[in-house]
């Protein structure tokens, strides 16, 4: 699969010099937090001219087991602060996202948990060698395809 990295509004990306070659995705990550990023996100539809069904969100779910990433089209925000505001700007949940599983720690405040420093496992997983980014373009490549 071949990804096409773009700078676009409020947003960071990858080299200019990759836009010339042919892509099936647009790769953009927005610069606010990720708790406001529905006006981000909007904007950067709106400039593409994609739809919100050509949209792959990715984020952590407290939800899920560690290391897991599970695909999902639409549905409700299940807590999350970012998705919710992405729902909120686009007008729709009809969008897929990634959720990448991060756990819980039932003794430790969800906010205070999700900005910890990642366990050795962790960094393993999704260092260089790890096996959590080939699940995620695998995902993603999966989504683009159909």
């Amino acid at each position: 699969m071949k990804l096409r990295f773009t700078s676009q509004v409020s947003a960071r990306s990858g080299p200019p010099n990759l836009s010339s070659i042919p892509s099936l995705a647009v790769v953009s990550v927005t610069e606010s937090l990720m708790n406001v990023s529905g006006p981000s996100v909007q904007k950067i539809l709106r400039k593409t001219s994609h739809t919100p069904q050509s949209l792959v969100i990715i984020h952590d779910s407290l939800g899920h087991k560690l290391d897991v990433v599970s695909r999902r089209l639409g549905g409700s925000a299940n807590g999350h602060n970012g998705v919710k505001s992405v729902i909120s700007a686009l007008g729709t949940s009809d969008f897929h996202r990634l959720r990448i599983g991060i756990g819980k720690n039932e003794g430790v405040d969800a906010a205070e948990y999700v900005l910890q420093k990642l366990s050795n496992h962790e960094r393993l997983f999704w260092g260089t060698y790890g096996q959590g980014l080939d699940l995620v373009l695998k995902n993603i490549e999966q989504i683009v395809l159909g």
